[in-house]
């Protein structure tokens, strides 16, 4: 005889905040229902350091926080993700995760990259801090981006050369600093 269904039961945020706690796997948090993350390449590490030591400077410089993956970033009561990079520059006081960012950047590879284009592009843009995401593709020198203007987002593209304007700190990054040392 086969095993009874088990209930799935969801999670709430103090709930799923002491699974973290506890867990030696991260897992972001979608509708209560928990999802183990995977490893990143060689690629999307060069490419989120190059990002961080590249913004970190106009971030201190804005009064901003600038938070590398390890940082969550609360959508809603029962949605909890880990982006690659955040900049923070409003008063967020919680430890252990953050829900006012002014940027967003997820950097793309074939097992993140549909999630990443829709369902993180759609709940990021509800967060009414958040004046810009950035798609930066860790298989090719492309980098996308959606920015808040008024009540609409506009979409730019970045393919092989140029500057990246990046919303809220109000510089550019060059495609040459962002892929430094990366084979695409």
């Amino acid at each position: 005889m086969g095993e009874a269904a088990k209930t799935l039961e969801l999670l709430d945020a103090e709930a799923y905040l002491a699974l973290e706690e506890r867990s030696p796997v991260r897992h972001e948090l979608l509708e209560g229902l928990p999802y183990a993350m995977a490893g990143a390449t060689e690629a999307h590490n060069l490419i989120v350091g190059n990002l961080f030591y590249g913004l970190r400077p106009h971030a201190r410089a804005k009064g901003c926080r600038l938070f590398v993956s390890d940082m969550k970033l609360k959508v809603s009561s029962r949605t909890f993700y880990y982006p690659d990079l955040m900049v923070v520059y409003a008063e967020d006081p919680h430890p252990l995760y953050k829900e006012r960012p002014c940027l967003v950047i997820e950097v793309l590879s074939d097992s993140t990259e549909t999630i990443d284009r829709r369902e993180k592009l759609w709940r990021y843009r509800e967060l009414p801090s958040l004046q810009g995401y950035l798609l930066v593709d860790s298989r090719e020198r492309r980098v996308e981006g959606y920015f808040r203007q008024g009540e609409v987002w506009l979409y730019h593209l970045w393919e092989g050369e140029g500057v990246v304007e990046v919303p809220c700190l109000g510089v550019g990054l060059n495609l040459d600093a962002i892929y430094e040392g990366v084979e695409v």
